[in-house]
């Protein structure tokens, strides 16, 4: 499908670089990936690294948001600032910034293992129920299936099932998004299938597993890329959900969902131990979901609401 204007894709994604906000948010995906995946070297403490004599300390603004003056009647020794820990400390004194950089790391680590497990099995489902009609109603119908479970409820009775763990976490969710996917690229198979392109293929005498795995495939890439990248967002919502309910990470692996849920308990005394891994999981998730929405738009207009 080269033509005199590049290969599709790469000029979809030039185009979707010439968006002022869809590269915004590319770069800020980018930077988040560099600094979790480095966290190991770039984080000032262990994530699990406790001093209980500065729990629940806040963090820089705290230099202009409480008294810092030993004289004043007002002074709260509890509520200063420690430095070196810029984003404060939890409630076993264990440094914010640390555990948000390694909390990163599984949070984005599942979205892309979930999302590519999933992507494989729903990708080959669609493939499969698309072309070849007699495996349509079977799939579709098992598809169906697991769309009548509330995707997080199902997430729970498989961890239920298999115990919590962050594999088991993992494979629930990319279960949850198999249907997704077939659906989406079962679409795309029974309208390219139909193409002169491939009934000429077929005429030559090509093997179905070439005319599936090579031909139709290509054409449904637009499709896969638009709904992997906005399922990446789900899948971290996913993960932070679960972990928020103890169904996920198990502590003292950190993961924004279960910072949230221990922070709760400070809510009043550290707000921050809940808004900072909040705001991580928010930023996050809204990126992906631009740029998912930017490449629907360019990639497969025929998805447009």
């Amino acid at each position: 499908m080269d033509n005199k204007h590049g290969n599709p894709i790469r000029v979809a994604f030039r185009k979707l670089f010439q968006n002022k906000l869809a590269t915004l948010c590319f770069i800020i995906l980018i930077l988040e990936i560099i600094l979790v995946a480095l966290a190991p070297v770039i984080a000032p403490y262990g994530y699990d690294e406790q001093d209980p004599s500065i729990r629940l300390r806040p963090g820089f603004w705290a230099q202009w948001t409480v008294v810092t003056d030993p004289n004043d009647p007002d002074y709260n020794p509890n509520k200063q600032y420690v430095p070196g820990h810029i984003l404060g400390t939890d409630e076993y004194g264990r440094d914010v910034l640390s555990r948000l950089l390694y909390g990163g790391r599984v949070s984005l680590m599942v979205g892309f293992v979930s999302t590519a497990m999933g992507l494989v099995a729903g990708v080959i489902c669609g493939l499969l129920a698309g072309y070849y009609k007699r495996l349509d109603n079977p799939i579709m119908r098992i598809m169906d299936l697991l769309f009548t479970f509330p995707g997080i409820l199902l997430a729970m009775l498989i961890i239920a099932m298999l115990g919590v763990n962050t594999f088991n976490a993992m494979l629930a969710i990319s279960i949850w998004s198999i249907p997704s996917f077939a659906r989406m690229v079962r679409g795309k198979v029974l309208q390219v299938k139909e193409e002169d392109y491939i009934m000429a293929t077929r005429s030559l005498g090509a093997k179905d597993s070439r005319i599936i795995f090579i031909h139709i495939l290509k054409n449904c890439l637009p499709v896969i890329i638009v709904i992997a990248t906005m399922r990446m967002a789900t899948s971290i919502i996913s993960i932070s959900t679960l972990s928020y309910l103890g169904m996920g990470v198990v502590p003292p692996q950190p993961e924004w969902g279960g910072m949230i849920a221990t922070g709760k308990q400070y809510l009043w005394d550290a707000p921050s131990l809940i808004f900072i891994p909040g705001i991580a999981v928010m930023i996050t998730v809204i990126c992906f979901n631009i740029l998912g929405d930017k490449l629907r738009d360019i990639l497969d207009p025929s998805l447009k609401d």
